[in-house]
């Protein structure tokens, strides 16, 4: 990795135009911080004023490389501080299993003891069937992802944040990075365009293993009725449905409007009962949390059929689907590669990010979906 290289550095000798400038006289010389820290010449020797305030390239909130020589990989608390970043700039990663993997691929270990496994007891009579627990294996394979961007030695010198600029659009970065990675993560097929063909997503990897549970739905002017959900409940195998309370629907951000719109709650109840009355007040009606004379909107979280439901922005138009949170794995590799070099011809910084991911699901066998447009 090429360090940029700095000239007039601050001398002793104190000649305003000389081969040493002196300190305050430092000559077209600047640093920034941020992924790629200046590490040599020192920061603090850098610059027109001896206590300029730099990017650090260790700490707590440090996202930098190690700085040794032709290295970019990051070291293994800066790597787990970018994986942080990524994570909390998505929706749906929070909600599921989240593992930092040491190699390309790994094996998640399963176990299943199957349904009915109890017979009667008959006195005095030795017959009996053992039941074995039947064991499997899920594997994970991570994909190499690379996000490159550029910053103009202008762009650094001239704007007022002065070098912070560099740690912001580290920061900006990550997060379109996080949400590049979510959107692929769900809507990846392996074929289409530069983006989606990279990998396949959640939706693609069940849908074409056919091991999930479709209910075939008929959802007019996106009315996602409690019959329409309770369908898709019903879709899903019993020794699933005996565990309901750690279900959760994910939906779109349309077919989460018509659930909301769609699906009473005690706040009817109440409006119907005060209809008649001036006590009534709109707080209490469905319009209302529907989002109608809020000021930031409806809740991204409701009920329905005592089962959580998520919006989810990055899922299909018409799409929901049901299953544990824990049941969407997603694998870092812990080798994060950032590369900072300067273009002398282009006067740019030019950073490269390398980053294997991967997802899988754990038990395809424990999703029920519904797929409105498809059906429509």
């Amino acid at each position: 990795m090429s360090e940029e290289i700095k000239k007039n550095q601050p001398g002793e000798t104190g000649e305003l135009g000389g081969t040493a400038p002196g300190l305050y006289q430092g000559q077209g010389a600047f640093a920034s911080g941020g992924i790629g820290g200046v590490t040599d010449p020192g920061a603090s020797t850098l610059g027109n004023i001896p206590n300029a305030n730099f990017g650090v390239t260790s700490g707590p909130n440090a996202v930098n490389p190690s700085g040794d020589a032709a290295s970019g990989i990051l070291r293994p608390e800066q790597a787990q501080r970018f994986i942080d970043y990524v994570w909390d700039a998505t929706v749906l990663a929070q909600d599921g299993r989240r593992v930092t993997m040491r190699a390309n691929t790994m094996e998640l270990e399963k176990i299943n003891v199957g349904e009915r496994v109890i017979r009667a007891a008959a006195q005095a009579v030795g017959n009996y069937t053992n039941t074995g627990a039947t064991f499997s294996k899920v594997e994970l394979t991570t994909k190499k992802l690379r996000l490159d961007w550029e910053v103009s030695a202008e762009a650094l010198e001239d704007n007022v944040e002065g070098a912070a600029l560099e740690d912001h659009l580290v920061r900006l970065m990550t997060n379109a990075f996080a949400n590049d990675i979510e959107d692929l993560a769900i809507n990846g097929d392996g074929a289409t365009g530069d983006f989606l063909s990279i990998m396949p997503g959640f939706i693609k990897k069940h849908k074409d293993n056919g091991d999930s549970h479709e209910s075939v739905v008929t959802v007019a002017d996106n009315a996602w009725t409690p019959e329409v959900m309770q369908n898709i409940i019903l879709a899903m195998p019993r020794k699933y449905r005996a565990l309901k309370n750690n279900l959760k629907f994910y939906a779109g951000t349309d077919a989460f409007a018509g659930i909301v719109k769609n699906n009473g709650t005690l706040a009817d109840a109440v409006a119907e009962a005060f209809a008649g009355r001036v006590a009534g007040t709109s707080a209490n009606r469905q319009a209302y949390l529907d989002g109608g004379a809020q000021t930031f909107g409806g809740a991204r979280t409701t009920r329905v059929l005592g089962i959580d439901v998520q919006e989810v922005p990055y899922y299909p138009a018409g799409y929901v689907d049901l299953t544990f949170p824990q049941n969407r794995v997603w694998g870092f590799q812990r080798d994060i590669v950032v590369n900072r070099e300067y273009v002398a011809k282009k006067d740019t910084i030019e950073y490269t990010v390398f980053v294997r991911f991967g997802i899988q699901w754990e038990e395809e066998d424990a999703i029920a979906w519904a797929d409105a447009a498809a059906d429509a």
